[in-house]
């Protein structure tokens, strides 16, 4: 399996909490698929919290290893983004947010007090959260005349193929999913057979 072909995601949000000295830190996790999503879960939850007095957070989305970013919103830096962004690393996720809001009790913690905190409470939420392994996929649609349906029916169900969408008529047409590291495979089975077409949707 080559290792870009799965990652371990979000499958449903975890919420987290931690107190130290007065002051709250609430963390949420959540799935997202891109750097718009994840503005418009920031704004989401900056709404809701809106009387927090930092909103901080870390974000990894894809597997090139470069798309990730932290932010300390106004605490010291590095105290806050950054272990929270350790944690996603950690736990070796890709497309999640997580968001660490701090009320402020009265007392100041210091930046090696700030960093437990955050790392903390980012993890806490990580913890409640469900996850899932997903893989990359790409979309073929295959269409052939109707005699020839049940062989490519056969190697769907052989290669363990995803079917999206299927129209029998005269042509035949298949929506499938079929996985990275299975497409090389899939397409030279595909192309043994001159009367059976693919193209990449």
């Amino acid at each position: 399996m080559e290792k870009t072909d799965q990652y371990l995601t979000i499958k449903q949000s975890g919420e987290g909490l931690y107190k130290e000295k007065g002051s709250k830190f609430i963390s949420l996790a959540v799935f997202v698929q891109d750097e718009e999503e994840v503005k418009q879960r920031l704004i989401e939850i900056k709404k809701r919290f809106y009387d927090a007095r930092h909103h901080c957070y870390a974000y990894r989305l894809g597997l090139d290893g470069d798309q990730f970013r932290s932010n300390d919103d106004g605490e010291p830096s590095g105290s806050a983004g950054k272990p929270i962004l350790n944690q996603i690393f950690s736990y070796e996720m890709f497309h999640v947010l997580v968001v660490v809001v701090r009320y402020f009790g009265g007392t100041k913690l210091g930046v090696s007090g700030l960093v437990t905190a955050y790392k903390t409470a980012a993890r806490e939420a990580l913890e409640m959260s469900k996850f899932e392994t997903r893989y990359i996929t790409g979309k073929f649609r295959i269409t052939c005349e109707y005699p020839m349906v049940d062989q490519v029916m056969r190697m769907i169900k052989e290669e363990d193929l995803k079917v999206l969408k299927q129209q029998f008529e005269l042509d035949c047409k298949l929506d499938v999913e079929v996985k990275k590291s299975q497409q090389e495979k899939f397409l030279s089975r595909v192309g043994l057979w001159y009367e059976v077409l693919v193209k990449e949707l």
